[in-house]
């Protein structure tokens, strides 16, 4: 971390020593003064002969390396807090920039010229930084803008005590409040209905439910839980995986911001204990936002559960999930096979969707039809065919799936099995020429098999279709701002198969945190990574499984192919100081 104020002690000591001491250097002639050569009668001190500080020649470097000094230290704050900066390369650009002014300033004897390229060395880095960043923020969070100068302008007469010189039209902008403009869905949830957000504008919580959402994208948060009380509307957002409190609403603000959010997702308000599902859309700073909005009845009121999903922050290759090079190659290498079924397992929340989402992205969508079944669709692919389910009407993932087979499709990607005639199908697409793509509520990829079987699949069919089984979790990913080192207990690596010689050091979160740490709030963490493991059905498994399947016999010998569990690819994770051994454990017993 590149600090300038010890660079400032340095610099005031050396012109102090300058301007006490006798003679100096022609180099340093820009800021000093010095008795003209002709003068017959040159100016005598007690001090002695010699150049002598000029003030008004000094003052203005000063005062400009004191702005900078301020400027390098506000640069590292505000990268640290806009995730989407570079801190390090930002903060070394301010700095030695303005070290290299101070450096012409005094190499150049010419004293206009030296300030002047003293002057752009500070002005080019910091005005080309704001402008990257302003491209980043929200408009009332901009620097250096007519609405920031009067801001300042009115904060510094308010603290002396008088009036705002620029006066703000408080109506206005509390009607406009954050930048995000909501997006009403029709009762099909197909097309969009401004008359929903005309009807949602004229209610009192509009601002209300404004705010709420903007707080929520703004902490990154993937759900929001609405939860009522017998006094109030408790708010939790799910960041990276883990529910966080937020400041609660009245139970009347609370009742009415559900019901603006039914409004949006063309639900029946009148309507609250029975479950209702809906969605509607919103855009903020050119960013499309969906959200999955579900309700349900509870003994003190309406509860409503927000999935939020941001197509920018979706995941484009296989790469991005954290996967290990080498897993990498063999898992796109099972993907783009033409035949076969490939299956993610997982516990809900897991990123199994958005695996397949990567896995797809793998496959030449423009010379192979690929087809899906999603409930709902989470995120939208060119040139691919994606169909929602919708069971009131008895479209199931087995009507749709036999429907798809009549389409000539060469991908077909089936949102969950849930049920036998569903796991049939898919088998039987599988055994007849197509690629599947599944996910399976299970464990670990080795009881993803038993858990068809369960389903009541017959072993030889599971046998014949099944390529590959994904198991994966998410772990979160320790915040880089302020994780701490630590040296690992020797007992600890002797029972991970871990070489104490090897291994310096493990991070985690801090322990006592002496201040928040703005990049992550004081969590500790910031993002999420999988860790997988990977199932490939080889011939001795297929045998086992027509056989007698035995979960013993299966896990030794896809032990014996070279299968790394879960537990191995998080100690990896850990080792690289990506996570730490308690967010493993939590998430892997």
């Amino acid at each position: 971390m590149i600090r300038p104020f010890p660079v400032l002690a340095t610099f005031l000591i050396v012109t102090l020593g300058v301007v006490a001491g006798a003679d100096a250097a022609d180099v340093l002639t820009p800021l000093f003064a010095q008795a003209p050569a002709g003068d017959p009668a040159p100016f005598v001190s007690p001090r002695g002969p010699g150049f002598y500080l000029n003030l008004f020649k000094f003052i203005p470097v000063v005062l400009i390396y004191l702005l900078w000094t301020w400027t390098t230290d506000w640069v590292e704050h505000d990268t640290k807090r806009l995730n989407n900066l570079k801190f390090a390369t930002w903060n070394c650009v301010i700095f030695f920039s303005g070290v290299l002014g101070i450096v012409m300033l005094f190499a150049i004897p010419i004293y206009p010229v030296g300030l002047t390229l003293l002057l752009l060395a500070y002005l080019i880095p910091i005005l080309t930084y704001v402008f990257v960043r302003n491209q980043t923020v929200a408009d009332d969070q901009k620097v250096l803008t007519p609405y920031h100068f009067g801001e300042v302008a009115n904060n510094i007469l308010a603290s002396m005590g008088t009036r705002p010189l620029f006066n703000r039209d408080v109506t206005t902008m509390d009607r406009a409040g954050p930048p995000i403009t909501f997006v009403g869905k029709s009762a099909g949830m197909a097309k969009e209905d401004p008359s929903r957000v005309r009807q949602a504008e004229e209610s009192r919580s509009f601002m209300a439910a404004k705010e709420l959402v903007y707080d929520a994208v703004l902490r990154r948060a993937s759900d929001i839980h609405l939860e009522p009380t017998s006094e109030q509307l408790s708010v939790r957002y799910r960041i990276d995986g883990i529910l966080h409190a937020a400041e609660p609403f009245d139970r009347p603000t609370g009742d009415a911001v559900v019901n603006l959010i039914k409004v949006l997702c063309a639900m029946d308000i009148s309507e609250k204990r029975k479950p209702q599902d809906g969605s509607f859309g919103a855009k903020l700073q050119n960013r499309d936002l969906d959200f999955r909005v579900s309700t349900s009845g509870s003994k003190a009121g309406e509860k409503l559960v927000m999935r939020i999903l941001d197509n920018t922050s979706a995941v484009t290759k296989m790469e991005d999930l954290g996967m290990r090079p080498k897993l990498v190659e063999q898992a796109r290498s099972l993907v783009t096979q033409p035949h076969g079924m490939f299956l993610c397992c997982g516990p809900t929340g897991s990123g199994k969707s958005t695996t397949l989402y990567a896995a797809l992205r793998e496959i030449d969508r423009y010379q192979r039809n690929i087809i899906t079944v999603e409930d709902p669709i989470e995120y939208q692919l060119d040139n691919v065919t994606q169909m929602e389910i919708n069971t009131k009407s008895g479209q199931t993932f087995a009507t749709s799936l036999r429907s798809i087979l009549r389409q000539d499709p060469d991908v077909i990607m089936i949102g969950e099995i849930r049920d036998q005639e569903t796991a049939t199908i898919a088998c039987q697409a599988a055994n007849t020429g197509h690629m599947v793509f599944s996910t399976v509520h299970s464990n670990d990829a080795v009881t993803a098999l038993f858990r068809l079987l369960d389903l009541g699949v017959e072993p030889f069919m599971i046998a014949s279709a099944l390529t590959a089984v994904l198991g994966q979790r998410l772990v979160r990913l320790l915040c880089e701002g302020c994780k701490e080192p630590y040296k690992p207990k020797p007992e600890f690596l002797k029972k991970a198969n871990l070489p104490a010689d090897k291994v310096d050091v493990f991070y985690r979160r801090p322990e006592n945190p002496e201040q928040v740490c703005p990049q992550c709030g004081g969590t500790g963490y910031f993002g999420r990574a999988g860790i997988f493991e990977l199932l490939v059905i080889t011939e001795p498994i297929r045998d086992m499984l027509r056989e007698n399947p035995s979960l013993t016999k299966i896990k030794a010998e896809a032990r014996k192919s070279g299968m790394i569990y879960l537990q191995e690819d998080g100690l990896r994770q850990v080792i690289q100081g990506r996570t730490s051994i308690e967010e493993l454990l939590r998430v892997v017993k």
